[in-house]
């Protein structure tokens, strides 16, 4: 089970074999789902702007990159022209950050405060994602002790209620 503390040292993560490959497996999930930075051949990519800036398809990547303007499809997408690729960015550095943290089996991991961060990033990047998959709501934890333990969602919700409680942990330590 995973616990979090604060050292001398710098915020200390234990996590168990089969949490650090959850956690990789989210986080390659979370990088796919990013996509690749663009080419250094687009000249206003280089500048992080985007040319075609339209609110995603995908219910994950609108939660992720919201619109700015919900009352104003314009200044929207204006907003998010200027925007997006930044948070983008972002996120996979923040994704990527915890990925190289991350030791081998049943290990402990010992953080920065920029590193914490960067995971504290990373964590609520991906409970937005599983959340939205999940449709979660105020409710979740009733539904999900309701659950039917055959229920093809339930390792979600679990994955979902483990990375929470990380999450809090972090936040515990670092405030």
């Amino acid at each position: 089970m995973s616990h979090v503390e604060k050292t001398r040292a710098g915020i200390r993560v234990r996590l168990e074999a089969e949490e650090i490959a959850l956690m990789r497996a989210l986080m390659e999930q979370l990088l796919a789902l990013l996509g690749d930075a663009p080419g250094g051949d687009d000249e206003l990519a280089s500048m992080g702007i985007t040319e075609n800036a339209e609110k995603p398809d995908d219910p994950v990547l609108a939660r992720l990159f919201p619109d700015a303007y919900r009352d104003d499809g314009e200044a929207a997408g204006e907003f998010r022209r200027y925007t997006e690729m930044g948070l983008r960015d972002g996120k996979r550095e923040a994704a990527e950050t915890v990925l190289a943290s991350l030791g081998g089996a049943g290990s402990v991991i010992v953080l920065d405060e920029k590193q914490a961060q960067a995971w504290l990033r990373a964590l609520n990047d991906v409970r937005l994602a599983l959340g939205t998959r999940l449709d979660i709501t105020e409710e979740w934890y009733e539904e999900a002790g309701a659950m039917d333990p055959d229920d093809p969602r339930t390792p979600m919700f679990a994955a979902y209620d483990w990375l929470t409680m990380l999450q809090d942990g972090l936040v515990h330590v670092l405030w």
